[in-house]
Order: C-alpha cells, then structure tokens, then sequence
C-alpha cells in the first residue's frame, strides 16, 4: 500500500487547466480499485491518496499518467505502507 503526497510544484497557477483530466485519473483509479482515498492536504499545499497496488513501480507508472504530474503542476511524494494492524472496517488492507 502507498501514501502519496502530491505536493504542488511553482506551477500551482496551472491547476486550474488540468483539473479535468486530474480528476478523470482519479476517477480511473477508484473504479479500477487502485484507489482508496484521495482528498486535499489542510494546508492547501496539494493533495493525497491512499493506493493499494502491488508494486512501487506500479505505482510511479499510474502517476505519470496524472495530468498534474505531467504538467509539473504537483510533484509526487511516495511512501510504502506494509500494513500489520487496523480497525476491523480496514482489515482487507492487511491481506
């Protein structure tokens, strides 16, 4: 499992442009169940999402296809999660 943290680049103002497309990638990616959670950092620095995906090169790959990240608008930061303990709702994430 990965935290991402899409932190946005000097190219912020852009957002707005690829909006569209960044949300039909995210939308991809919940139908498709990569996708758990996604939403706005509170300090309004960019965003993050939870992903469950078997491998970290999967992972880089499915963001490269997030039109902010192509567009430089965020810049990915990734983190593994190797999950051993949760709340009964999440226990499918330690499988």
């Amino acid at each position: 499992m990965f935290v991402v943290f899409l932190r946005f680049s000097e190219n912020k103002s852009q957002a707005g442009a690829f909006m569209a497309g960044h949300n039909a990638w995210l939308k991809r990616g919940f139908d498709d169940g990569s996708f758990l959670v996604s939403g706005s950092l509170g300090t309004g620095d960019g965003g993050a999402l939870i992903a469950s995906m078997s491998s970290r090169d999967e992972i880089e790959q499915r963001l490269q296809d997030d039109p902010f990240v192509a567009a430089d608008v965020v810049r990915p930061e990734i983190h593994e999660i190797a999950p051993s303990r949760s709340v009964d709702a999440l226990s499918f994430l330690l499988t």
